[in-house]
């Protein structure tokens, strides 16, 4: 076991499959020469050429069509979407291509084509490049999504997705890309569906995803300290969403807060806090919590960013009142 940064476990992770796999190659705006702009491809091209590690035109709806037509005729396309604000450009060739292709040739036909992208905000980025989308696309049937939360995650979740013979969309925080994580040498895959139990409690769980696994962590040693114990459960994928893991954790505990960076109006939060509202009610103690992002353009003030997304103080305060029964805080 050794730590490497979640971008060398992306880097690894394509490297190894593209190795094993001479159909999967890779494509998007700068992902040859530069190495994308946080140089996560970086040496990709010395390795596979650029026959196989391929520099498009700023043409989104374009390359992406490409490769939707290239994983219907036999090779499994990797590619890189700059920025995750630009899903909108490509939402034809994403949700009504990709998506229902299976589905509307009777099984005939497969996809299987990597989006992966990013998401997260507190880069001073503003508006246009600081959103997190991944509720747009778990909207639509046909499509699995991704959202790992360190390098362990990242790698195992990219080499699952190369292989899987649907369309997977990835969502990599940026700015998770330096985080440091132990990563086994040996090959290892993680199953899509299956959600991971970061931290044992008892009185309240905390389901989080991408970069807000890392708050809820430190919200749970917070309130250690203070005698209570939280689960924290990191879902892993949201589609497929392992249910049982996360209802099984709230019959134990009977509180539960759910937080997601993307907006938190008619998004993961409320699809993941409405299923355990639904089939795990009787075991509430205290009404399901949701924490994300407010729902405002992202600014490009840092003071004014800041406070958009959940924190791991926030996050700590809520729990803390949800436990001691404190309605005026828990709100």
């Amino acid at each position: 076991m050794r730590k490497i940064t979640l971008s060398q476990a992306v880097n690894e992770a394509i490297a190894e499959e593209m190795r094993r796999d001479e159909t999967v190659f890779l494509m998007g705006e700068d992902v040859a020469e530069a190495g994308t702009p946080f140089k996560v491809l970086s040496g990709l091209v010395e390795e596979f050429g650029t026959g196989r590690i391929i520099d498009t035109p700023i043409s989104e709806p374009g390359f992406v069509g490409m490769a939707v037509g290239a994983a219907m005729t036999g090779s499994r396309p990797i590619v890189d979407l700059m920025f995750g604000d630009f899903l909108f450009l490509v939402m034809d060739q994403l949700c009504n291509q990709a998506a229902k292709t299976h589905y509307m040739s009777g099984g005939k036909l497969n996809v299987p084509m990597v989006l992966r992208t990013n998401l997260g905000a507190t880069r001073r980025s503003a508006a246009q490049h600081s959103q997190s989308l991944h509720a747009l696309v778990a909207h639509i049937p046909g499509l699995k999504v991704a959202l790992p939360s360190s390098a362990y995650e990242a790698k195992g979740l990219m080499k699952t997705a190369i292989r899987d013979n649907n369309p997977v969309v990835i969502f990599e925080d940026k700015l998770m890309y330096q985080d440091k994580a132990e990563v086994p040498e040996d090959e290892y895959l993680i199953e899509f569906g299956k959600a991971n139990i970061l931290r044992q409690g008892s009185d309240v769980t905390l389901v989080a995803t991408s970069s807000m696994v890392q708050v809820a962590v430190k919200a749970a040693e917070i309130l250690a300290d203070e005698g209570i114990s939280a689960e924290v459960i990191d879902p892993r994928t949201i589609v497929p969403l392992d249910e049982e893991t996360i209802l099984a954790s709230v019959r134990k505990t009977s509180r539960a807060i759910v937080i997601d960076e993307g907006h938190q109006s008619y998004g993961i939060t409320a699809e993941i806090a409405s299923r355990i509202a639904e089939k795990a009610f009787y075991y509430l103690d205290a009404p399901v919590l949701r924490m994300g992002a407010m729902d405002v353009p992202v600014p490009f003030s840092p003071a004014l960013e800041d406070l958009t997304v959940p924190t791991a103080k926030g996050v700590a305060d809520r729990a803390r009142a949800i436990v001691r029964g404190d309605k005026a805080n828990a709100a």
